[in-house]
C-alpha cells in the first residue's frame, strides 16, 4: 500500500485498548485532521514514529501531530528523524523542526525584535550558581526549565527565598544539559496564556490556558484549565509578527503569548513541531489544515 501521507502519533495513542477523557480528545483531534486530508482524496494512514516495521519508504509525506513522547526518548527520536527524513518529506519542513526544538529559538527571535521574557541562557557544564543570579538579576521568582523539552519536564519555579532547597536540581540538570532561567511572569498565573492558532500563516482560533490555583503550569498534565478565546486583532498581529521571523515558514504553528509583567504582549513558546492545536474546539481549522498541505503537496 502507497500513501500520500502519515499522520504521525506515538504508540500509546495509535491504537489504543482502553481510552480516557485525554486518549479520547488525541484520537479526536487526529481523527479530524485525518478526515479532513481524506476529504483531499488524499491516502492517508495514522503511525506511531517510533513503530519498528512501518515501511517509511510507503509514504511521500509525514506530518507530526500527537508524537507527544519524543521528548522523553530524544536520542532515539533523533536517530530516527535523521534516518526518516532522507526518505519522507516532513511537514513542518525538518530546518524549522530542527530550530524549534531548542528554546535559544527564543533568543533568535528576540534578536529581532519579539519581547519575551527576561531570561538568561545557560550552558551544558557552564559553572553558575542560583545565588549570584538572583543577586544580579533583582528577580525574585523565576522558573528554571530545559533548552529541549516539552510539557513541563524538569521545570521548576524557584524564589528568592528558597533558592538554596533548588540548587542541587540546578547542578544536577546544567551538567547535563543547556538550561533556561527565566523571570517569573506574574499575569500568566492571574490571567492566563493565549495559544493562538495558526495556518498557513493565518489565525484560526485560540485558546486560554489557565493554571490550577496554586501551580504556575498551565498544562492539563498538571491541572490547567483550558476555555476558548477570542484573540484581539493587536495579539493576532504580534503572533503573525512571530510567524514572518522564522527562518522558515510554517504551514501549522501555536503561538503561546501572554502579557508579560510590564503588561506587554510576549512570546512564551512557538510550537512548530507536534501542537496542540484544539481541533475540536474549530473544526474547520482542520479542513484549512488539509486544504494548506494538499497546496504544499501540489508544489
Amino acid at each position: 500500500m502507497k500513501y500520500d501521507i502519515v499522520i504521525l502519533t506515538d504508540s500509546r495513542y495509535e491504537n489504543p485498548k482502553t481510552t480516557d477523557w485525554y486518549i479520547d480528545q488525541v484520537l479526536l483531534e487526529d481523527s479530524l485532521v485525518q478526515k479532513a486530508l481524506e476529504a483531499k482524496d488524499l491516502q492517508v494512514i495514522r503511525k506511531d514514529w517510533a513503530c519498528p516495521n512501518f515501511d517509511w519508504e510507503s509514504t511521500q509525506y509525514a506530518i507530526f501531530r500527537t508524537t507527544w513522547d519524543y521528548f522523553d526518548r530524544f536520542e532515539e527520536f533523533f536517530t530516527w528523524f535523521e534516518k526518516t527524513r532522507k526518505i519522507v518529506q516532513f511537514i513542518n519542513v525538518p530546518e524549522i523542526i530542527y530550530w524549534n526544538l531548542d528554546k535559544h529559538y527564543l533568543s533568535d527571535l528576540a534578536t529581532k525584535g519579539i519581547n519575551i521574557p527576561a531570561t538568561i541562557f545557560i550552558k551544558k557544564g557552564e559553572q553558575q550558581n542560583l545565588k549570584t543570579i538572583f543577586k544580579q538579576s533583582h528577580w525574585t521568582k523565576a522558573v528554571l526549565k530545559p533548552a529541549i523539552a516539552g510539557a513541563a519536564r524538569e521545570t521548576f519555579k524557584i524564589t528568592q527565598a528558597d533558592h538554596n532547597d533548588y540548587q542541587d536540581d540546578f547542578q544536577r540538570l546544567i551538567s547535563k544539559e543547556s538550561m533556561l532561567l527565566q523571570e517569573f511572569q506574574n499575569n500568566i498565573v492571574f490571567k492566563g496564556e493565549m495559544s493562538l492558532i495558526m495556518i498557513d500563516g493565518k489565525y484560526t482560533h485560540a485558546v486560554l490556558k489557565k493554571a490550577k490555583v496554586g501551580d504556575f503550569r498551565v498544562q492539563d498534565d498538571f491541572g490547567g484549565t483550558v476555555e476558548e478565546y477570542k484573540a484581539t486583532s493587536q495579539e493576532i498581529d504580534f503572533a503573525r509578527r512571530v510567524l514572518d521571523l522564522c527562518p522558515h515558514k510554517p504551514l501549522y504553528a501555536r503561538v503561546d503569548i501572554f502579557y508579560d509583567n510590564n503588561n506587554e504582549l510576549a512570546l512564551g513558546e512557538l510550537e512548530l513541531i507536534e501542537p496542540e492545536l484544539w481541533f475540536r474546539n474549530y473544526p474547520e481549522a482542520a479542513t484549512k489544515l488539509a486544504e494548506a498541505v494538499y497546496k504544499y503537496l501540489q508544489q
